[in-house]
């Protein structure tokens, strides 16, 4: 049989086993090493787990018989162990009074029921699967855990999975390929897992389900053992000599073959005990498998499992102690953020520590001295001065004066800024009812800028409600935050957004000419007289000995009578179409009535071109001041009242808003997620724990 330390230790993988199971964690978080059985439906897999265990006790039948995994623990004990305290074993009602009790099973969700009788076995084991399958002939990936003490077994743990099939048949579901393949894959990909690739010998060898799908997840075979069933059925004359040699498809474990009761000998009662003694004749007796006897059937294969899950274990167990730690540590960690094993705590504690919590990491995420940088993307603080150096910046600088007055307006407005007496030089009057246009405009901006800067605090609230993990336990206590939180927010926009909107009140209420950037009026009218000579035409000049202009030259200084000759244009000349005078009456005056709407009706001539370009002159540079001064300035201001505001005071709001006795026991009212959540981590711990204890041993 096995030696006192391979039976330790596998022992101490099966306590593992139990405490995951116990908690239905199936070993999710810890994969432990264990035998995994795989195969097709005809390979013989049941055949040789009775044969292992040397009792009937799996389902027979056609079909998948097997529709859960089985994860079956053997231990082995000695034939004349003493009863527990001496107190004789609790039997099932209607077992055999005569049974052996020496040998018996136990399942895990039956805790403290012991089975002497083997048949109620497989009842239980059909019972249970159709409680969480259905009578059909669906499959589902949660394990049925069965413990045999027995003295004729080895400590081994097996993990029985359903067999392959690739035809659906009767009720069964029309991806059932599929669903099997998963589940076992789930199972025989992990690396703590030995694969047990169980394939009739009186068929291809290359055609064997269950090598095939070992080789997808072991490709080197170095942890797969092959098992040929059916060694006697072969035809005469062949044997399994080239693949028990390596020389067919090589697996480093290598491969044991057996012989297994038949149907017939399972209709006919055939003991097992029975079918091991005829299996150990055909071996011995068989001329190509009698030199090697001791290396053929079923007793070797128990014993060569138990050796290589035992140097398998001993192999995984440090990395196994390493993984059991860092779990402890995670749920731990995550208990704690849950409120402890009892979720116990004083409700003015909670609520003024995660006030304090979060005010410490607002202030922290718009300084931006978290520790917790982003390395791909802005967030933040360093997004508000996005907000103001970027958007608002380019924003504002964009804003064109005169993208919305023309020429044709400037010159609208200056013939009605003079009033009833036509003005002799540009007068301010117009210049000051533009730019004060254009400076309103910037309003618009500047509000624009405040909600941008408000949306990017209520993204940062967001941020911190989902990062402090005391919101995930208490649902009324996250929404009252939200709220009392936006409403500050809201409540600070009113004065932020007032002081925007007198900043740019006071820009366009006064004109300060005076300003030390403004261009003045003499440099405006030396720029705008520089141009205009720039754009005339040389002056004429005579011939000196005849007098005369040359060919193609042009008299400006044309003679006083010439002069006189013509009319001189009207100061409203552009908006008074000329038409030709209507011959009345010798005491008739020529002269018509207004129209109703006067508006210019030809372009600029010389002189309101000029007047146009210097206001334009002066609106430009008057404007960029103000603009640079608003760039400036509205960061401030919204700084002023928004952001440092809120930092300096969202801590007293909260305080005055969610420290009251009278709704504290109502915020701190924890979530259904957070009760089950916290069970399931106070299992997990408590297994994590009692799992250290029992590898701290080994």
């Amino acid at each position: 049989m096995t030696t006192g330390l391979g039976s330790e230790i596998v022992g101490t993988i099966n306590k593992l086993q139990d405490v995951f199971a116990a908690v239905g964690s199936t070993s999710a978080t810890i994969d432990l090493p264990q035998i995994c059985v795989l195969g097709s439906q005809s390979s013989g897999k049941s055949s040789v787990l009775e044969n292992i265990v040397g009792r009937d006790f799996l389902p027979r039948g056609t079909g998948i018989v097997t529709r859960r995994p089985l994860v079956l623990q053997l231990v082995h004990r000695a034939a004349d162990a003493p009863k527990a305290n001496g107190v004789a074993p609790k039997l099932n009602a209607g077992d055999d009074k005569a049974a052996n009790e020496n040998e018996w099973g136990e399942f895990l969700h039956l805790p403290g029921e012991k089975f002497y009788d083997f048949n109620k076995i497989r009842g239980e084991i059909i019972r249970d699967t159709e409680a969480k399958t259905g009578r059909n002939a669906g499959i589902s990936p949660q394990p049925i855990n069965l413990r045999i003490f027995s003295p004729n077994v080895v400590t081994l743990t097996l993990v029985d999975l359903p067999g392959l099939t690739k035809v659906p048949v009767g009720d069964q579901p029309k991806d059932i390929e599929r669903q099997i393949k998963d589940m076992l894959l789930k199972y025989i990909s992990k690396p703590a897992s030995i694969i047990l690739a169980v394939t009739a010998a009186n068929q291809d060898l290359a055609n064997s389900d269950g090598l095939k799908l070992a080789r997808e997840v072991d490709p080197e075979g170095t942890r797969t053992i092959g098992v040929l069933t059916k060694v006697d059925l072969m035809d005469t004359g062949t044997d399994v000599v080239d693949i028990l040699a390596g020389r067919i498809i090589p697996l480093r474990l290598g491969y044991v073959p057996v012989v297994n009761r038949g149907q017939r000998d399972i209709e006919s009662s055939k003991s097992i005990v029975a079918a091991l003694e005829h299996e150990r004749m055909f071996f011995e007796n068989h001329p190509s498998y009698k030199s090697k006897a001791q290396f053929c059937g079923t007793p070797w294969l128990a014993r060569r499992l138990n050796v290589i899950l035992m140097h398998h274990i001993r192999s995984t167990l440090p990395d196994i102690k390493q993984r059991i730690t860092q779990q402890l540590q995670k749920y731990s960690a995550e208990l704690v953020t849950l409120g402890g094993p009892l979720g116990d705590g004083h409700a003015g504690n909670v609520v003024l520590s995660v006030i304090t919590e979060f005010t410490s990491e607002f202030r922290t995420v718009i300084d931006g001295s978290t520790n917790d940088l982003s390395l791909n993307e802005l967030s933040g603080g360093a997004r508000i001065s996005f907000v103001f150096h970027e958007l608002f910046n380019n924003g504002v600088k964009s804003i064109d004066p005169f993208d919305q007055v023309k020429d044709g307006d400037i010159r609208t407005i200056l013939y009605n800024s003079s009033g009833s007496t036509p003005s002799l030089f540009v007068g301010t009057t117009a210049f000051e009812v533009i730019v004060k246009q254009q400076i309103k405009r910037l309003e618009e901006p500047g509000l624009k800028c405040c909600q941008l800067v408000y949306d990017e605090l209520i993204r940062i609230l967001g941020q911190l409600l989902t990062k402090i993990q005391t919101f995930r336990r208490f649902p009324a206590l996250r929404e009252r935050f939200n709220s009392v939180v936006i409403n500050f927010f809201k409540n600070c926009m009113t004065p932020t957004t007032k002081l925007v909107s007198d900043m740019v009140a006071m820009q366009a209420c006064y004109v300060n000419t005076t300003h030390p950037d403004f261009l003045s009026g003499h440099k405006a009218m030396a720029i705008i007289t520089e141009r205009l000579n720039a754009n005339k035409p040389p002056a004429a000049t005579p011939d000196p000995k005849s007098g005369k202009l040359a060919p193609g030259q042009i008299n400006n200084n044309k003679d006083l009578d010439v002069d006189s000759k013509k009319e001189e244009p009207s100061f409203f000349g552009s908006f008074f179409a000329g038409k030709k005078a209507v011959k009345k009456g010798p005491n008739t005056p020529s002269m018509e009535s207004p129209p109703a709407v006067i508006r210019p009706q030809s372009a600029l001539n010389e002189r309101e071109t000029m007047e146009t370009d210097m206001i334009k002159l002066l609106i430009h540079s008057y404007f960029n001041i103000v603009k640079r001064e608003m760039i400036d300035m509205v960061p401030k201001a919204i700084s002023l009242t928004l952001v440092n505001h809120s930092k300096e005071n969202l801590q007293r709001e909260l305080l005055q808003e969610l420290y009251k006795p009278e709704v504290l026991d109502d915020l701190l009212k924890e979530s259904e997620f957070v009760v089950s959540r916290r069970k399931e981590v106070v299992s997990m711990v408590q297994a994590l724990n009692k799992a250290e204890e029992i590898v701290a041993g080994v």
